[in-house]
């Protein structure tokens, strides 16, 4: 997922995406710790991922906080 795809996003789009994107990452490790895990980049990609949603969120928060004062 790019940056522009997450900042087009809404702020409950966002907590879903998150939410489903640390799902896949428990679900990527598990496989990974039985060896059945082909492509262990995704592991990486997800994680990316993950980051620049919280990155995001955080923008937001900020922006928020700063409009608010």
């Amino acid at each position: 997922m790019k940056a522009k795809e997450i900042r087009e996003l809404t702020d409950e789009q966002l907590s879903t995406k998150l939410e489903e994107a640390r799902a896949e990452l428990f679900n990527l490790r598990f496989q990974m710790a039985t060896s059945q895990l082909d492509n262990t980049a995704r592991v990486t990609t997800v994680k990316r991922d993950i980051a620049r949603i919280q990155t995001e969120m955080r923008a937001r928060e900020i922006a928020a906080a700063k409009a608010a004062n």
